[in-house]
């Protein structure tokens, strides 16, 4: 017999609007200057764009910073070092803008205060992301119940749940391991989804692994039972 929470699981679902911040950059000493005070939604954004577009393919974990040093330019040395950058690593957003800064900084000090500039019209713009969470009528008081709702919801939710999540509190941990650890002492399983690294799969991969590892416990919970 499963354990019943005691606090359902919610599963919510999200929208984003982009807007433009009228901040641009020209050359690396710009682009430095403005990501050390630009908006956290800005990061977010350059940072966390792709695997939201990348939905259906294996994504990669590149942020726009790295895309345009390499591509506009022509920096491929500085682009691979932020692309290397991994943000799965960083439970903020200041501790990830701050990351994108110190290799910034270094660059421009090995390199004498590069200000080489990227063609006519691909200058940087900074943008930033609008975030909005909305209720789905989906909610789970047990892992059977869990499993089934997982079977059916967006893949905004998963994102929502699973990447987002990391970025508010409690920080670090998805909204998955975090009730299943707390509402139902199921510890090994929450350890197995924090434990996945959600930047190097699709959504509906991942959703995949989760369900199953779920049903695996499931299975063995009656075998479990005295």
């Amino acid at each position: 017999m499963t354990a019943r929470a005691k606090e359902p699981f919610h599963f919510f679902t999200r929208l984003s609007l982009t807007s433009m911040t009228g901040i641009k950059a020209k050359n690396l000493q710009e682009l430095l200057e403005s990501l050390k005070t630009v908006p956290e939604t800005v990061v977010y954004y350059h940072t966390h764009r792709f695997l939201q577009q990348h939905q259906y393919l294996v994504p990669e974990p590149p942020n726009d910073f790295a895309y345009w040093v390499t591509n506009m330019l022509q920096n491929k040395k500085l682009g691979e070092r932020l692309a290397a950058i991994d943000t799965v690593q960083f439970n903020t957003l200041s501790d990830l803008r701050a990351a994108f800064v110190r290799v910034l900084e270094e660059s421009l000090k090995e390199n004498n205060n590069d200000r080489q500039a990227p063609p006519e019209g691909e200058e940087f713009h900074f943008m930033q992301a609008v975030r909005f969470s909305l209720p789905t009528p989906y909610q789970a008081w047990d892992l059977g119940e869990f499993v089934s709702c997982l079977k059916k919801v967006s893949i905004s939710s998963l994102y929502l749940h699973i990447f987002e999540a990391r970025l508010r509190p409690p920080l670090g941990i998805n909204d998955f391991s975090y009730w299943l650890d707390n509402q139902l002492a199921e510890k090994e399983l929450a350890k197995k989804i924090a434990g996945f690294d959600p930047y190097t799969q699709t959504l509906e991969g991942l959703r995949v692994r989760i369900i199953g590892f779920m049903e695996q416990r499931l299975k063995e919970i009656p075998r479990a039972a005295p």
